[in-house]
């Protein structure tokens, strides 16, 4: 076992795709012979030199438009933006030309082309260089869209993109580009489309992802210090969503909070928030909240501590999940992930039977309608 960095286990799974396919291309700004600004992309263009990876002009529509045409006569392109922000000006070709190839031409093209993202906050950046853009990007479909939050998903994720026929956002949350691991390369972890459990407990459902999974899971330990036991569920997958996986976590806690970099207004969280809602409603026990970046453009180095959400903002939610020795004493108990399920909205689609309860067995937490 190897101490390794993702930003380690990113360039290792770069190298790897190269030398297993001459297909792969890696192409952007400053990804050549500097190794690119976080030097994930170190050391790539001298062992396969400058037709495999290479600097592209300053012009991100024309990296990823040509990564498209790439794609289309049999190449497996992996572009950088370099910066979250950077990737603006590509956004009329990834919603317009790159989500939609397959259906435009009926499955008869695909685009397996990756184009990878360092997002969020937490190292000191200006604006343009520390915003949150997934929800851009999940909201449109065509698009899958992924982020790891450790080392391990780093590689074994970017070398399932790679080898993906549909076109990956690969979203890297550079604040974690130096957090370390033990780690035995190649390593192939969960299918990245699929959410993962980091933690277990009982009594609420934390979800994250990308860059607040470690900081979810800091979350949990000082929760269990002070009596509550938390699940931490990393997304990994924004598109598509793993509703199954966050669903039973739920409907086993009761409680959820959803925690993300970017704004609350409109954000990723607020769709992770209606999904649990919908599926969840009759296991739930306070409404759930969400955790995120204030409604402001990104604020300057100095300020950004208050703007990220932090264990404190996150064990502050928690207070406010409505626990029954504070709100409601007499309450009756819901029903728990072990109880017979009332018909669930999940993403296997609502079974046909419904539930065995009696009216009178629900009717203690589920008010008759009128």
């Amino acid at each position: 076992m190897t101490e390794t960095t993702m930003a380690q286990a990113l360039n290792r799974a770069l190298r790897d795709a190269l030398a297993a396919d001459p297909d792969v291309l890696v192409y952007g700004e400053d990804v050549g012979p500097l190794g690119g600004v976080f030097r994930v992309t170190d050391g790539l263009a001298a062992e396969f030199g400058a037709e495999r990876c290479f600097d592209s002009p300053l012009a991100e529509a024309g990296i990823v438009g040509t990564a498209v045409g790439m794609a289309m006569h049999g190449g497996r392109p992996v572009v950088e933006m370099q910066f979250d922000s950077f990737a603006y000006p590509a956004f009329e070709q990834l919603v317009s030309h790159v989500a939609k190839m397959r259906n435009r031409t009926q499955g008869a093209v695909e685009l397996p082309m990756v184009v990878r993202i360092p997002y969020g906050g937490g190292i000191g950046g200006v604006e343009h260089h520390s915003d949150s853009s997934e929800a851009y990007y999940a909201h449109t479909p065509g698009l899958r869209v992924v982020t790891p939050g450790n080392p391990a998903d780093g590689y074994s994720m970017l070398r399932e993109a790679i080898d993906c026929p549909d076109p990956v956002v690969f979203l890297e949350p550079k604040r974690r580009y130096w957090d370390r691991a033990d780690l035995e390369l190649p390593v192939r972890t969960e299918s990245m489309d699929r959410a993962v459990v980091r933690s277990s407990g009982t009594d609420v459902t934390l979800i994250a992802y990308g860059p607040m999974v470690a900081t979810a899971l800091e979350t949990a330990e000082a929760a269990r210090e002070e009596g509550i036991d938390v699940e931490v569920v990393d997304l990994r997958s924004l598109s598509p969503f793993d509703d199954a996986t966050v669903a039973e976590s739920v409907r086993r806690t009761g409680r959820a909070v959803v925690v993300h970099e970017a704004p609350m207004f409109g954000g990723y969280g607020a769709e992770v928030a209606a999904r649990v809602t919908e599926q969840c409603f009759h296991y739930l026990e306070a409404p759930v909240l969400r955790v995120g970046g204030l409604d402001i453009p990104y604020p300057p180095p100095k300020l950004e501590e208050y703007y990220l959400p932090s264990v404190d903002r996150i064990l502050d939610a928690m207070d406010r999940l409505q626990w029954e020795a504070d709100w409601f004493p007499e309450a009756p108990p819901r029903p728990r992930a072990d109880a017979v399920p009332l018909p669930c909205n999940d993403s296997a689609g609502a079974s046909a039977g419904g539930s065995d309860r009696s009216r009178s067995e629900v009717s203690a937490w589920a008010p008759s309608r009128p």
